[in-house]
């Protein structure tokens, strides 16, 4: 079966002219016949590989730009200090009685481990009726929607109170032209009411149905720590008792059994109580006892049970996760010194050095030292608080969502990674957060992971809610 796929894919690629390792150029390929425009769209965007490092995301610029002129849009290549890095604005004309609404997606995508794909991660495949490769979900897919949403309003010649503002971002899966850059010294062409971003989900039960729609109004943050384990460095004949590499180890050992304790904002008790109301027995009553937090024994039991699932666990508390590690030079030298890199992700409003110490005190060992990497940016994670409830946007999307799911909760959402978003955040301007596509919970382990995937009819879903959603707050 491997090998059809496989003859398949490669089919393909000589069809559209392209290698598959990211050198195609989209505008050349003819569209599918019967293609959905966004699912169009999306295959040509992954057809273009933007893995970070190194990224190379003017080439999603340089591929969108002529798009949005074509269509009257006024658009802007904004290049960085690395060459083939360069962020794109594309702006539509309001008649300006209104702010700006912007659509951020990031053209940057992360890197794949090709042997574990059954398809050219590259190839932009649409089969049976969904769209392969990476980015589908993360978030090309979102790029995708948001341009066709936008492209919608200028081919059905839209009158709007307000400029509509479409930003395609570099560096937010890695390195530093991301949009804290960019708002350095394009602050006004990103100045807006409120914006759009990536973020919460459109989950699917089993029965196909949407469950839920979850809109972020806040990130967790992530904060880089190190566990450094300090001892002798000698010859590898006469090992001695302070091992940095044991110490470490030992170290690594006492972490894996640290739960950090329930930390619930407002907005994940609301999420947790329309969980609650979407999930069958004995799960609905986890999800209310959780949300109203009273009985301290049962809470205990149904974190228990909840945090099973790794991305509610995730919503729930500030979690580490070891992602690096550094010790030795050459296999007949003890190392005095051995490091591991921790993405601590933590809850808004959390004190970071209280938290540095908690994690020194558990370890309690004198040959292990826990600091931050970039202490600055530690003390500022843990500031911020959530976009508001109440703005002209959020109220949209909750009524455009309601309308396109009928019988699916809404609610607002922590999301449980991290953003670019913090750029507008910190300057008070409210962004909301959504993946706008109905997803299952087996795809959403696919992002970051092989095989991703998104269907046709979820991304034409998702744009049509879109749109409607700019209708409701920029038309005139």
């Amino acid at each position: 079966m491997r090998r059809h796929l496989f003859a398949a894919a490669v089919l393909l690629v000589f069809l559209s002219g392209t290698s598959g390792r990211g050198d195609f150029q989209p505008a050349n390929a003819p569209a599918q016949p019967g293609v959905d425009p966004t699912a169009q769209l999306l295959a040509d965007l992954i057809r273009i590989d933007t893995s970070n490092p190194p990224g190379h995301e003017q080439r999603i610029a340089d591929f969108l730009g002529p798009k949005f002129s074509a269509l009257g849009f006024q658009t802007e290549i904004v290049p960085t200090p690395e060459a083939g890095k360069a962020a794109l604005f594309a702006r539509l004309k309001g008649d300006g009685s209104r702010k700006p609404i912007l659509l951020a997606a990031h053209a940057d995508a992360v890197g794949v481990e090709r042997e574990k794909w059954s398809v050219d991660p590259f190839a932009g495949i649409v089969r049976d009726g969904k769209v392969f490769g990476r980015g589908a979900i993360d978030f090309k897919g979102g790029m995708a929607v948001f341009a066709r949403a936008v492209m919608m309003l200028a081919e059905n010649r839209v009158p709007l109170s307000r400029d509509v503002i479409f930003l395609a971002e570099t560096d937010e899966e890695a390195a530093q032209y991301n949009t804290t850059w960019l708002a350095q010294s394009k602050w006004p062409a990103m100045d807006c009411e409120f914006a759009l971003n990536e973020g919460g989900w459109i989950i699917k039960g089993e029965d196909g149905r949407v469950k839920y729609v979850s809109i972020s109004t806040a990130d967790k943050s992530s904060v880089i720590v190190l566990v450094t384990a300090r001892g002798t460095s000698t010859h590898a004949s006469m090992p001695r008792p302070d091992s940095a590499i044991f110490a470490l180890s030992r170290a690594l050992a006492k972490l894996s059994q640290l739960e950090l304790p329930l930390d619930l904002t407002p907005s994940t008790r609301q999420f947790l109580r329309a969980l609650a109301k979407t999930s069958a027995a004995p799960m609905s009553g986890y999800f209310e006892t959780l949300a109203d937090g009273k009985n301290p024994a049962a809470v205990i039991r149904a974190d228990a049970e909840v945090s099973k699932d790794p991305l509610l666990h995730a919503i729930m508390r500030t979690t580490l996760a070891p992602v690096l590690l550094n010790a030795g030079f050459r296999s007949n030298v003890i190392p005095g010194t051995a490091q591991a890199t921790l993405n601590v992700r933590i809850i808004p409003g959390t004190d970071v050095d209280a938290l540095r110490v908690t994690l020194e005190r558990f370890i309690a060992d004198p040959l292990i030292s826990v600091t931050f990497a970039d202490p600055s940016a530690a003390a500022a994670a843990g500031r911020g608080s959530p976009s508001s409830e109440a703005t002209d946007l959020f109220r949209a999307l909750e009524r455009q969502a309601r309308a396109a799911f009928p019988g699916a909760e809404v609610t607002p959402y922590l999301f449980q990674a991290g953003t670019d978003a913090g750029a507008w955040r910190t300057r008070n301007v409210p962004v909301y957060g959504i993946y706008p596509y109905p997803i299952t919970a087996e795809e959403l382990t696919r992002m970051h992971g092989n095989d991703e995937q998104v269907s046709v009819e979820s991304l034409r879903a998702g744009t049509e809610m879109i749109y409607k959603t700019l209708l409701d707050v920029a038309a005139r």
